[in-house]
């Protein structure tokens, strides 16, 4: 089932997300549903916080090549535990300021542990696009955007675009 994603400004993507105590069935459905939901978008990632639950989980699938086999990740409870010092530059974008983009620095590779939606633990390191999604994704979770790595009149711009679009979209 498709879920609504939050556009921003909205309180709830602003707030730092719960740890996920056990798996259960609604987890997993849960899971499916940002899967579908983030396909849909289509988006590269989403975060639990996105569609309106405050629990640390993500999901991501950065296979982008035509014909090659998907990659969906379901992370929860996710945490850098390694980053490397080089820093990598990416165009970022957010299912929740739609068509907004902007440059920035991360660093370039992460090793990330998480569980799984059946609670198997994972970690793994991350390089290239699967990195910085990875973060951008670990961000929400902590209540905060992309844009706010910009300086604040790049982000304030953004801003009042998000919120005319909301405007707009309530009119509809």
């Amino acid at each position: 089932m498709k879920l609504p994603i939050l556009i921003h400004p909205d309180p709830r993507l602003k707030k730092v997300s719960a740890a996920v105590e056990d798996s259960s069935d609604a987890l997993r459905a849960l899971a499916a549903n940002m899967l579908e939901t983030m396909y849909d978008a289509p988006g590269i990632g989403i975060a639990a916080p996105q569609v309106g639950v405050l629990t640390r989980m993500v999901a991501v699938d950065c296979i982008k090549e035509e014909g090659a086999t998907p990659r969906p990740l379901i992370m929860i409870n996710p945490e850098v535990i390694e980053s490397s010092d080089e820093q990598n530059v990416y165009e970022e974008g957010c299912l929740s300021l739609p068509d907004q983009y902007a440059d920035v620095t991360r660093p370039a590779e992460v090793t990330v542990s998480w569980m799984d939606e059946n609670g198997n633990a994972h970690r793994e390191t991350f390089d290239g696009l699967w990195a910085t999604c990875v973060q951008h994704e670990i961000d929400h979770l902590d209540g905060k955007l992309f844009i706010d790595y910009l300086k604040p009149l790049k982000r304030q711009m953004i801003t009042r675009k998000m919120v005319k679009l909301k405007r707009e979209r309530a009119r509809a």
